[in-house]
């Protein structure tokens, strides 16, 4: 396993990430989470990601009953506020809600602190301003060591840098942006300048597409998958993908392994992504995932022009 630097800033994440959104609770009780979370570690992830809003709360709250497993300093944890609930105020990115949302995070996560913190969308109804200084408090006050956004756009992120530094507030350090081989846009052109002028680190989550890239869909959507239980995650192209996918398992089999290794490793292969996050329902799939850092250093330049050409065409 590798361990990137997260940007600019001095900490080190593993560069395949476990995270609960969908499965824990939902699918996975704590005898899987443990199981799942020790099984990650042993073959060296250092980094789970949650957020107040997976399974309003349930998911902090398995992930913070493991936790207390491990040495704290051997983890990187991270979370996300925005959607905490139904109350006028439970919402978005006002100070209140932050700073409110992240100690509600921390009491379930059974923590004094996360090492990092997304603002986990833009809120239009919220100044800027507020919101950095929001971050900055709960940064300066040890409730998290970092923080960063959340599929913001390009100029929301620069934004908040330029009132950081009006401001004299601590300036985010990540942002945590969907990527795979059918989303691509925010981190091959729109962050382009962002890397390069503020070192802003990233760690990258649906590396699967829901799933489809894994190709258990060439033959519909079953029952029991994460499309079936999640109907709004259906693209409106899947039949189109659907089609890619089977082309990359035929590369995938050339290069003896599978297609969702082929797709997570080719993530890895950005060197602007500093951590995907992987999820699994399985302990079977969450080591295939992990086996995707073995098949790494088999995306050639070729077979890179190879894999573009099938995702693009």
């Amino acid at each position: 396993m590798q361990y990137n630097k997260l940007g600019k800033a001095g900490i080190r994440l593993s560069e395949l990430g476990f995270g609960s959104w969908i499965t824990f609770a939902k699918q996975l009780g704590v005898k899987d989470v443990r199981e799942f979370m020790h099984t990650a570690f042993d073959h060296g992830v250092n980094f789970f990601d949650n957020a107040e809003g997976y399974a309003h709360g349930e998911a902090e709250t398995l992930m913070g009953k493991v936790i207390k497993d491990f040495r704290r300093e051997d983890l990187v944890i991270s979370t996300k506020i925005f959607w905490g609930g139904n109350g006028p105020n439970d919402t978005g990115l006002s100070r209140k809600h932050l700073i409110e949302g992240t100690k509600n995070s921390l009491r379930r996560l059974q923590l004094t602190y996360v090492d990092l913190l997304f603002c986990h969308r833009p809120d239009p109804e919220t100044s800027i301003e507020e919101t950095v200084i929001a971050m900055d408090a709960l940064v300066r006050n040890g409730f998290a060591f970092y923080w960063g956004t959340s599929e913001w756009t390009a100029e929301q992120i620069e934004s908040a840098f330029q009132c950081a530094e009006a401001l004299g507030c601590i300036k985010p350090s990540m942002e945590q942006p969907k990527y795979n081989l059918f989303s691509r846009d925010h981190l091959e052109k729109d962050y382009l300048k962002l890397f390069e002028k503020r070192g802003l680190g990233t760690t990258t989550w649906s590396p699967l597409a829901s799933g489809i890239l894994s190709g258990k869909y060439d033959h519909g959507i079953p029952r029991e998958s994460r499309l079936a239980k999640e109907a709004w995650l259906i693209p409106e192209n899947f039949k189109q993908q659907v089609d890619k996918v089977k082309e990359l398992a035929t590369l995938a089999r050339e290069l003896d392994t599978t297609a969702s290794k082929l797709a997570i490793a080719w993530c890895l292969k950005n060197p602007h992504v500093t951590s995907v996050i992987t999820g699994a329902t399985t302990l079977e799939q969450l080591i295939d995932n992990l086996g995707a850092i073995e098949v790494k250093p088999l995306l050639t330049p070729e077979i890179m022009k190879k894999i573009d050409k099938i995702t693009k065409a």
